[in-house]
Formats: C-alpha cells, sequence, structure tokens
C-alpha cells in the first residue's frame, strides 16, 4: 500500500490531458501498425495482462485501448507478432539520462533542446513511454566539484518543448533535492504548482552514509566523474560534511513542506536503517529509492512503502557503490518497483530477468509499468485494459533477452 500524505492528487490526476501529440512517425512500418492515425490491432500476440498472459489481440483506437480479445483470429489490417509478447508502455520515475545528454563530459554543456530531443528518443527507443525527468535541485558554489543551479532554466525548456508536442513520449518532472547543499529551498521555491511537479526526492549524499558508507566508492564515483586529486576529494569530503551540519535539517523538513506545497509525490533516496525508514513515514514518502539495505527494505515493506530499485544493480548482479543486491531483495518479495537509473536499455531487460527469478510474467512486468505508475499517482497508464492509454510494446524474446519489435504512444508508433 502507498502512502499518500500531502499529494495534490486533484492537481497531479490532470497533469497530462494531451495537450501534445507525439512526433509522427508515419511510413516507418507496414500498414495497420498505428503509424500516423493512432488506431491500431495487434494480434496473434501474447499479452501480458494484470494477472495473466493471454493470447490474442489488442485494438487501440484514438489512442485509448478499447478491445482485448483472446483467440487466434487476425482481423483485417491488424500486425501479425507471430507470438510475440505485447506489454505496457514502460514507466520510469527515476532516470540520470537526460542529465548525461545535457552534460555528455564534465563541464560540456551541450545545446539542451538537442540534448532533450536525443534524451527522448533514446527512451523511446528502448520502450520507455513515460518518464520523470530527474533534475538535481540544491546548488554548492563553494570548494572543488561544485554544483551549479540549472534545474528551472532546464525545466522551462522541457516544458516548452513538451507544449510545442517536439516529444515522441511523456515527460514529467522529478526534482531531486539535495540537502547537502547551499541553495536548495531557493531552488525549489522557484517552482509552482503550475510546473506539475510529479516527485520530489530526499536526496542526501553526505559522505559516510547512506548510498556513500564507503568513501573508497565515493571516491572512485567523484574522481572519475570530476578529476580530483587526493587533496581536493578530501577537501570536498569535508566541504560536504559542512554543508550538512549547516544545511541538513533545515533541507530536509523544508524539502517535504516544498513536495506538499507542489503536490508533488515524495520520495526517499538510499534510506539504510530502519531509522531512516520510519523518517520517511513520517514524511508521507510514497516510495523508495534504492534502499541501501534489506533491513530498509524490510522496513519500507513494514511502513507500507513501496521498493524501488535500480536495473543495472539488478542485471550485474550488485550495486556498484556495494550496497544490497537487487536481486536480493528481489527473491525475498522485497522489491516492486524498477528504475533504468543510468542504462535506460536496461528497463526491459530488468523485467523478463525478473520473470525468469519470479516465474511469473506479469508480476515483473509491473515492476516497470503499473507499480511505477501507481507510485507516481498515474492511473491511465501502466496496464492493458480497455479505457487506458494505448501505450504499448511488442516485444520478441530471444533465449532470455527482450528484442524490442515496436513502441507505440497512444496507439501511434513512435519507435
Amino acid at each position: 500500500m502507498l502512502q499518500t500524505d500531502g499529494v495534490n492528487t486533484a492537481l497531479y490526476e490532470k497533469r497530462e490531458t494531451d495537450m501534445n501529440s507525439p512526433v509522427s512517425a508515419a511510413g516507418l512500418t507496414q500498414p495497420g501498425d498505428g503509424a500516423s492515425t493512432g488506431h491500431l490491432c495487434l494480434a496473434n500476440a501474447h499479452i501480458v495482462l494484470k494477472d495473466r498472459v493471454l493470447h490474442g489481440a489488442i485494438r487501440v483506437e484514438d489512442g485509448v485501448i478499447t478491445e482485448i480479445s483472446e483467440g487466434d483470429d487476425i482481423p483485417q489490417g491488424a500486425v501479425d507478432c507471430a507470438g510475440d509478447y505485447v506489454v505496457p508502455g514502460l514507466v520510469e520515475l527515476h532516470t540520470d539520462n537526460l542529465e548525461r545528454h545535457i552534460e555528455p563530459r564534465p563541464k560540456v554543456d551541450w545545446p539542451h533542446l538537442a540534448a532533450l530531443l536525443a534524451h527522448d528518443a533514446e527512451l523511446a527507443s528502448t520502450g520507455i513511454t513515460t518518464v520523470f525527468d530527474a533534475m538535481r535541485v540544491g546548488s554548492i558554489h563553494s570548494g572543488k566539484g561544485h554544483y551549479t543551479d540549472y534545474a528551472r532554466k532546464l525545466a522551462d525548456e522541457l516544458l516548452a518543448a513538451r507544449s510545442q508536442g517536439l516529444f515522441k513520449i511523456s515527460h514529467f518532472l522529478h526534482l531531486r533535492a539535495e540537502i547537502c547543499s547551499e541553495t536548495l529551498l531557493q531552488e525549489l521555491a522557484a517552482f509552482t504548482t503550475e510546473d506539475r511537479v510529479g516527485i520530489v526526492s530526499l536526496m542526501d549524499h553526505t559522505p559516510g552514509q547512506r548510498q556513500f558508507r564507503d568513501l573508497k566508492a565515493l571516491k572512485t564515483y567523484v574522481a572519475k566523474k570530476r578529476g580530483m586529486n587526493d587533496q581536493e576529494f578530501i577537501d570536498h569530503v569535508q566541504n560536504l560534511l559542512g554543508l550538512q551540519e549547516r544545511f541538513g535539517a533545515q533541507h530536509e523538513t523544508g524539502s517535504v513542506a516544498e513536495a506538499k506545497r507542489l503536490g508533488a509525490v515524495l520520495a526517499s533516496h538510499d534510506d539504510t536503517t530502519a531509522d531512516h525508514v520510519a523518517t520517511s513515514a513520517r514524511h508521507g514518502v510514497g516510495f523508495a529509492e534504492f534502499p541501501t539495505t534489506v533491513e530498509a527494505a524490510k522496513a519500507c515493506r513494514e511502513h507500507g512503502i513501496a521498493v524501488m530499485m535500480g536495473a543495472p544493480n539488478l542485471i550485474r548482479g550488485g550495486s556498484h557503490s556495494g550496497n544490497v543486491a537487487a536481486e536480493e531483495l528481489a527473491r525475498l518479495d522485497l522489491l516492486d518497483i524498477v528504475s533504468s537509473d543510468y542504462v535506460p536499455s536496461a528497463l526491459l531487460l530488468s523485467a523478463f530477468h525478473l520473470a525468469e527469478i519470479w516465474g511469473d510474467m506479469p508480476r515483473a512486468i509491473a515492476t516497470v509499468t503499473q507499480n511505477p505508475a501507481q507510485a507516481a499517482r498515474l492511473d491511465d497508464r501502466g496496464v492493458l485494459a480497455p479505457g487506458k492509454r494505448g501505450d504499448v510494446l511488442r516485444v520478441r524474446q530471444v533465449g532470455q533477452t527482450p528484442l524490442l519489435l515496436g513502441v507505440w504512444r497512444q496507439g501511434l508508433k513512435i519507435s
């Protein structure tokens, strides 16, 4: 059961009212594939529903699923899926991919519209049809490896592109509230309910705790990303510890209040202990991003907080930071949602990996569709059912690897 404290659901439900349409991909494939019309029929498919896999056909009209039928019939004009899976479009709640396009190398500021469009196209090509784009809020202007304010400007550019219908997929805002910073509350104050922020996550990257309990792992990560020598890394750690002491409590309390003001779902990040989770529960957190221990994941379950883990962790068999393995949580029945994190193509792959672990395809697919949609309060997508959005994927399984053969958003082919 997910928390709803402080979420303005009435506002959130109208966040996307089809103010724009995805860019047409007309002419890419065969007739009847919905390339330019928004009308689609996929037949002779294994359709992954909420609780079972049905062999039959699915029809989308005017962007909405209108019919799912069982049987071998292939209606005229339908796409013959030859037994491939049809699953809902993937829903991504936390990805660093946009930041990678904006800054492909340290201190390289790529043209933003070009970066937004490349990011959008990349996600579409991996089956992600809804994304909450994570943007850091909270700057550090002092010390080596400082971070500058960029989220407000980038959000304006993203919202402008969305309003112009330039994107293939659905984009929402996810503000990563960096507790260990200097300007967090000022930057959050620049956002209003008109921005329809979907998620605010509480990030505390103070060295020596949570994700970076192991300072060696932090050094490897930061030194590679920011090119720090040993002394610069020591200075960086001391600066962050000082920021936490000065601003930590104020920023945490203020971020929770700002999430409520914006009507956003609140998420925790890197909870490590049962006490961390208890605090998250008091704040009204809806889902926990990447808990670092079994203890924290179990506490989330006890508090009704959904657990999200990273697809790269699941595919690699472990955390690059030395924290708990996503597969361990999956086998302990402590995994609800998967995020692509820093590898967009890992999201679909992770679902098929979970299907092998659990022996349950609908449950596995739900971790990347229904469950994240529910956590983000998007009730119109994430499942294949009449009345839901026609965001669908055609997937062929080759060994244990999913081969993505088609991506449709509201019945319109986008990849």
